[in-house]
């Protein structure tokens, strides 16, 4: 935990120990490369915060701001990124290679109203003991089911063997824009 504190750990003000730095101010103002103290004495001036910006350039960034503000927006800027995130939920239905019609018909029901909400629908087909010898068997059922799932959704992929399932993924189809 204190390795993700030292990364999030922003060098500021006495903490800069370089003899020079090339400022800048939050307003604009380009300083050049000056002596720290002299950069430290125009922030503490303006009543502001010398900040490193970029520790690594020849000779070290420094920007004279108001680092709590400059803070805030950081957070409030990340705050608004994660609203703007979609989340996607993926639903899983099961099948087996010995499904009676009826149970297909029923969980294929139950894949459409996921579909049907927005959620992305994975397909599986759960291979038990000599079944892993035919896995083709898993996937005659997907190819079974794929034409009652076709008008609600995109398939991603043709469906594969992953270990003792043969998996099929259906993502909702896109409503076009009028």
């Amino acid at each position: 935990m204190s390795r993700n504190n030292k990364k999030d750990e922003v060098l500021m003000n006495e903490d800069i120990k370089v003899k020079e730095v090339r400022c800048t101010s939050d307003d604009g103002t380009n300083y050049g490369i000056i002596p720290t103290k002299d950069a430290l004495a125009a922030a503490e001036e303006q009543g502001l915060d010398l900040v490193l910006i970029a520790a690594t350039a020849k000779p070290p960034v420094v920007k004279i701001m108001d680092y709590g503000k400059f803070k805030y927006q950081e957070e409030k800027k990340k705050k608004e990124a994660k609203k703007k995130q979609k989340v996607i939920v993926v639903k899983e239905v099961k099948f087996s290679v010995k499904i009676a019609e009826n149970d297909i018909n029923y969980k294929v029901k139950h894949a459409i109203e996921f579909l049907e909400k927005g959620y992305h629908v994975k397909c599986r087909v759960f291979l038990k003991g000599r079944e892993m010898a035919h896995p083709e068997a898993g996937i005659e059922v997907l190819e079974k089911i794929w034409p009652m799932l076709e008008d609600y959704g995109t398939r991603e992929s043709e469906p594969k063997q992953e270990g003792r399932f043969v998996n099929m993924q259906v993502f909702p189809k896109k409503e076009e824009k009028k």
